[in-house]
């Protein structure tokens, strides 16, 4: 899912009167050129989301939710900035006022069911198990609200793929899922079922579904990415890299593979300059996605100029992740490190 933000634009040219005086004229102009850039911005919350300004979409939702409490949509927005924070308990409660407002409203079953997860992941065991079970539900009545939304279908199949039978999870339901999957996204089918051969320990079966899925997008980004996360998780860091070169060089359709592929060059303790370009090519753009977010490309370019040896630089990154995004933890803690 993406949210992209639009720059309107004037329907018809302003007509003059060729009688006018140039003075009226230039000052005509000089009008519209002050105009048109204020015109151009968007700040609406989506807009605010896309360019990472998390500490602005906030301000702007609790606003828009104050003067109309019931506005599903505002809360659901409200969830997602904390979502990219990882303030897991603030959004948590924003998505389940969304879907009492909206019940049938699959999206956000979907995001409140994201967001039990990431919650769970950093839970104890039986709280952890308690969450699973909302998340499959969350799931599975995004699914039931909307069969043909691609993205609601393909988050119960990895949970199904990860959990265990005693929260709802199996393989055989994850297959099941990438049947279905196959006639909507045939790409996504394949992923799937990549991942359910990783599951079963056969390699050779999982390259070849991500390989397919690349032959049916005709080598999109994502595809390669991938393909590049199995390479990881097999420790081949050559073929890792060079899919990691085919999916930023390939059409740049999801511009978050760029800040993405950085991320796991860092993790993977590899290739810190390509990190380095690579984020700093995501924040170059003009046009940002929700997907990642500003703040976090600025923390990531922060780490790998720290590993790099230059630290004031680093810090710089730290500061420009806090200046968008306060309550981002992960880039005070760097900063606290770098001046105790």
């Amino acid at each position: 899912m993406k949210l992209r933000a639009t720059v309107p634009i004037l329907a018809s040219p302003v007509r003059v009167n060729l009688i006018m005086p140039a003075l009226i004229v230039a000052g005509l102009i000089m009008a519209a050129l002050t105009i048109a850039p204020l015109a151009a911005a968007d700040e609406s919350a989506p807009a605010l989301l896309a360019a990472g300004r998390a500490d602005d979409a906030i301000t702007t939702l609790r606003s828009k939710i104050n003067n109309s409490p019931s506005d599903g949509e505002s809360y659901n927005l409200l969830c997602r900035a904390y979502f990219s924070m990882g303030d897991w308990d603030r959004g948590i409660s924003a998505c389940e006022k969304a879907v009492a407002l909206a019940p049938n409203n699959s999206r956000y079953h979907m995001w409140l069911g994201r967001i039990y997860g990431e919650k769970a992941d950093g839970v104890i065991f039986f709280k952890a198990a308690s969450l699973a079970g909302k998340v499959r539900d969350e799931f599975e009545t995004a699914v039931r609200l909307d069969p043909n939304n691609v993205d609601a279908r393909s988050d119960p199949g990895e949970f199904y793929l990860e959990a265990p039978g005693i929260v709802g999870g199996g393989r055989d339901k994850a297959e099941a899922q990438a049947q279905i999957l196959a006639k909507l996204d045939p790409a996504k089918a394949h992923y799937l079922k990549g991942r359910l051969a990783e599951k079963k320990k056969d390699p050779e079966t999982a390259e070849r579904e991500y390989r397919a899925a690349i032959e049916a997008t005709h080598g999109s980004a994502l595809t390669w990415f991938n393909l590049a996360l199995f390479y990881r998780h097999q420790q081949r860091w050559n073929d890792m890299e060079g899919a990691i070169n085919h999916a930023v060089s390939a059409q740049m359709d999801r511009p978050e593979i760029l800040m993405e592929s950085g991320e796991v060059l860092l993790r993977s303790g590899r290739n810190f300059p390509a990190a380095v370009q690579f984020l700093r090519r995501y924040l170059a753009l003009t046009s940002k996605v929700e997907e990642a977010p500003a703040f976090k490309a600025h923390y990531l370019l922060g780490t790998a100029l720290e590993r790099q040896g230059d630290k004031q630089a680093a810090a710089q990154e730290y500061r420009a992740a806090l200046s968008l995004a306060k309550g981002f933890s992960r880039a005070q803690q760097a900063l606290d490190r770098l001046n105790p």
